[in-house]
């Protein structure tokens, strides 16, 4: 062989070498790119608690005592306008868990009455973080039909646990999970607090509980009694109890060491089950805390005033986790909110109701903007059977209590059991809903912008419930479980899912 062609044959042997080893060394940066990818994906932890509204310390209620909460808000982003779709366990929980309005997903009442949601493989947070590698438990009740719809590799606590049976164990649970794996986790605690009974005392818990003397009845009830003021205070026990247990779980995390690397949200699935709450589309009812706390991304002590949603908590634990959102969500990113920024948002914020069980169906939809909000009641100036359910569930001197109470509360009361078509009122100057000016000739302007985005956004959502055939079907349907005046779960056969969209 020649020199000259030894030379080049040297030379072509040590390009390609050194395309090999480029190779090798943009695969191997490309591999630890990946990784580290990975590993910068957070955890999330969800937190939820039972039927309280935002009686917490941080949200300026002077009663109740919630340090480990007010300290997560001091750490992170407190949002003082949170909603939830609907007031009603499954209904709030299936919508968060689908990015989806009740009467899109299909969960318009309680997994325990049988509703469900339409579709088993319509996509959930659940199934789009376990797809995407991140290992997914619960604790606590998931209450929304079918279950197999959300792949959890880890359960444990499954019941509602209304009796707080071992409530240690949510902590302890959560420890084993925490440590268990290695990767990226999905972990929603759901603790039975503070749903009924309001249990003044379990375990010590709290040490100090309060008494009807050293609290008065909430706001929006709008009346006083010493029965409601026990009730009110035993529901601050509650709430204290719920924050006690969530500084053991907080604290558990901590120990596992991966504290800094874990996304927390806490929100409430509904407000309190006293009057003119649980079960209505008061404020009292679909306004609830929600609190984010994610080290190095949400600015601590951030408040933000604008108008969000559970329904926006999917879009932003898969923006967080890398994952592609599935299209047509309701609710959006809450990433721009997370520090002090100016943001355009939402100006108008939609919930709704449908039932809870066959007790109560009464179907509305909402509408609020920064500052009026108006409800629109699909079967008006009829009986809501909701308010003898829900008065039924107090003592027996109830009514008296509300004779007693100034006029424009005695009016709300009889507007809560018979309402007209339209609800509206300004939370401005009304924040608790007691001055219905629907009928004032000076808000008709308001009226009818309300009204216009309200329908607007029942067509833009598909609402089965536009059509007045189906809503009648719907109807029927519930009350045919009717035996001697009494819903009998045993007789109700639910066939909705298969014509909601068809009628």
């Amino acid at each position: 062989m020649k020199r000259d062609d030894t030379l080049r044959n040297l030379q072509l042997v040590s390009s390609m070498l050194l395309l090999v080893l480029i190779a090798s060394s943009c695969a191997s940066r490309e591999s630890e790119g990946s990784e580290l990818a990975a590993k910068s994906r957070p955890n999330i932890l969800v937190i939820i608690s039972e039927d309280n509204g935002q009686e917490l310390g941080c949200y300026g209620n002077p009663h109740v005592k919630t340090p480990v909460l007010n300290g997560l808000a001091a750490q992170g982003v407190r949002f003082h306008n949170a909603y939830v779709p609907q007031a009603g366990c499954s209904q709030s929980r299936a919508a968060y868990l689908t990015g989806l309005y009740p009467h899109q997903n299909g969960q318009i009442g309680l997994a325990t009455w049988k509703f469900r949601m339409y579709d088993e493989s319509q996509p959930n947070l659940v199934r789009s973080l376990h797809n995407a590698g991140y290992r997914t438990g619960i604790i606590g009740k998931i209450h929304v039909n079918p279950k197999t719809a959300f792949p959890f590799d880890f359960k444990r606590t499954t019941t509602s646990n209304f009796a707080r049976q071992d409530l240690e164990q949510y902590a302890t649970e959560a420890s084993t999970f925490f440590t268990e794996s290695s990767q990226p986790f999905f972990l929603a605690v759901n603790y039975p607090d503070a749903h009924r009974p309001f249990t003044k005392q379990v375990a010590g818990l709290p040490a100090k509980p309060l008494t009807g003397s050293d609290v008065l009845p909430l706001n929006y009830m709008g009346l006083d009694s010493p029965q409601l003021r026990t009730e009110t205070a035993n529901y601050y026990n509650c709430m204290s109890r719920l924050d006690h247990l969530i500084g053991d779980l907080l604290a558990k995390l901590k120990e596992s060491g991966k504290n800094q690397e874990t996304l927390v949200v806490y929100f409430g699935d509904h407000g309190a089950d006293l009057l003119r709450g649980k079960r209505t589309s008061y404020e009292g009812g679909v306004r609830v805390p929600m609190i984010i706390r994610w080290p190095g991304h949400t600015r601590p002590g951030t408040v933000r005033t604008e108008l969000v949603s559970t329904l926006d908590l999917m879009p932003t634990l898969l923006e967080a986790a890398r994952v592609h959102a599935p299209d047509k969500l309701a609710g959006r990113s809450l990433a721009p909110l997370f520090e002090h920024k100016v943001v355009e948002w939402r100006e108008h914020l939609y919930t709704e109701y449908h039932l809870h069980s066959a007790h109560n169906f009464f179907p509305q939809r909402t509408v609020r903007d920064a500052r009026y909000k108006l409800i629109r009641n699909l079967q008006p100036d009829q009986i809501n059977p909701g308010y003898s359910f829900t008065i039924n569930r107090f003592f027996e001197g109830l009514p008296k209590v509300i004779q007693a109470a100034p006029p424009q509360v005695q009016a709300a009361y009889r507007l809560m059991e018979r309402p007209p078509a339209y609800e509206l009122y300004d939370l401005q100057n009304d924040p608790w809903e007691f001055n219905n000016l629907s009928a004032d000739p000076q808000h008709h302007e308001t009226l009818q912008k309300l009204s216009k985005r309200l329908e607007q956004w029942r067509l833009e959502t598909n609402d089965p419930l536009l059509n007045p055939v189906t809503q009648a079907r719907l109807k029927a349907e519930i009350e045919s479980c009717f035996i001697d005046g009494k819903p009998a779960k045993s007789a109700l056969k639910l066939d909705y899912p298969n014509y909601f969209f068809n009628e």
